[in-house]
C-alpha cells in the first residue's frame, strides 16, 4: 500500500446508468480507483434499485428493490456499499433507513425477499467516499489545476433529505468542494448548487428541464466557473445533453463542460481524458482540457 495507508474496500453498486448512458462515469471511477488504493467489489446479481419511479408508485416495492442489494452485499461480507449515482444512493440509503426504523416494513420486505436482515449496511455516495479520501487525492494530484474554477452541483438527492443523507449539511454542503480543493482546482461560490435540474422529466417535460438548466448554467457562468462538477448521471444528462437547447433558449452561445467529480480527480492525476470517458460528452470539453494541458506544460518548465 502507498504511504502506509491500507486499501479501502467497498461494495460497488453501479446501477443501470453506469452500465449504459453514463458509461464514462464508471470508466473514470475504475481509472482512479487503483491510484487511490480503492477496491470496488461489485455486488453480484444486483438489480435495478427502482429509481426514479418506484417510490412514487409503491412504497413497499421502493424499499424491497434496493433492500435486495443490501442483502446481497451482506452475503458478500461487505459492510458498506458505494452507489455512485445520486438517485441509486438515495434509494439504497432510504431502504436501509426504512428497515432500521419501521419494523412492519422490515418484516414485509424480509417476507418478499425470503431473507433476514443482519447488521446495517452503510451506504456511501461518491461525495462521502471521496471526501474520506482527500489526503490520498491530494497526494496523487500531479497536474496543476489551481487556475481552474469549477461550480460544484449537488442537485436534489446527494445530501437530502437530511434524515437519510447524514454525511453533509443539507443546506450548505461542502463535501464536493473539499474533493475539488484536494484535486487542486478552485470551487466557486454560487447560488444554484442545490437546485433541481428537472430529473426524470427530461423527456416528458423537456421545457421544464430547459428552464431549470438555464438558471443553473447562468448562475455557474456568472460565478466565473469554467466547468460544472456533478455526481449524478441524470443531472449530467440534463445539463450536458440538453445544453444546446438550454443555451439556445437563453441566447447564450457559451458552452460549459459538465464533468463528473471522478473525472476531475482523474485529470488531476494526469490520467488520459479518453480513459476518463471525456470523449463521450455532448459538450466538447477540449477548451477546458487545453487549459489543463497548458498548466501541465508550465509546471514542467518551472520544474
Amino acid at each position: 500500500m502507498r504511504n502506509g495507508e491500507a486499501a479501502m474496500k467497498v461494495g460497488y453498486f453501479p446501477g443501470c446508468s453506469l452500465h449504459a448512458t453514463a458509461r464514462e462515469y464508471e470508466e473514470s471511477l475504475k481509472a482512479i480507483a487503483p491510484a487511490l488504493d480503492l477496491q470496488l467489489e461489485e455486488i453480484r446479481d444486483w438489480a435495478c434499485c427502482g429509481a426514479t419511479s418506484a417510490h412514487s408508485t409503491n412504497h413497499l416495492l421502493s424499499v424491497a428493490l434496493p433492500a435486495r442489494t443490501l442483502v446481497l452485499a451482506a452475503r458478500q461480507n461487505l459492510d458498506r456499499v458505494f452507489a455512485p449515482c445520486a438517485a441509486c444512493y438515495n434509494r439504497l440509503a432510504s431502504a436501509q433507513h426504512a428497515i432500521e426504523h419501521d419494523k412492519k416494513v422490515a418484516s414485509q420486505v424480509e417476507s418478499i425477499l425470503g431473507a433476514s436482515f443482519g447488521h446495517p449496511i452503510g451506504v456511501l455516495s461518491i461525495a462521502q467516499l471521496l471526501s474520506e479520501m482527500t489526503d490520498r487525492i491530494r497526494s496523487k494530484a500531479i497536474v496543476p489545476l489551481k487556475e481552474l474554477k469549477v461550480a460544484c452541483y449537488y442537485g436534489c438527492l446527494l445530501v437530502r433529505p437530511p434524515e437519510i443523507c447524514r454525511f453533509d449539511d443539507p443546506e450548505a454542503p461542502t463535501s464536493l468542494e473539499s474533493i475539488v480543493t484536494a484535486a487542486g482546482a478552485v470551487p466557486v461560490k454560487w447560488d444554484k448548487a442545490l437546485e433541481c435540474c428537472g430529473g426524470g422529466f427530461s423527456l416528458s417535460r423537456t421545457a421544464s428541464v430547459v428552464r431549470l438548466g438555464r438558471s443553473i448554467l447562468r448562475s455557474a457562468k456568472d460565478s466565473g466557473a469554467q466547468a460544472l462538477i456533478v455526481a449524478c448521471p441524470m443531472c449530467h444528462s440534463n445539463l450536458d445533453f440538453r445544453q444546446r437547447a438550454i443555451n439556445r433558449s437563453a441566447g447564450d452561445d457559451r458552452p460549459m463542460p459538465v464533468l463528473f467529480i471522478s473525472q476531475l480527480v482523474g485529470l488531476s492525476m494526469g490520467l488520459d481524458p479518453v480513459r476518463l470517458g471525456l470523449n463521450r460528452h455532448f459538450v466538447n470539453p477540449q477548451p477546458f482540457l487545453s487549459t489543463i494541458s497548458a498548466g501541465r506544460v508550465e509546471h514542467r518548465e518551472q520544474a
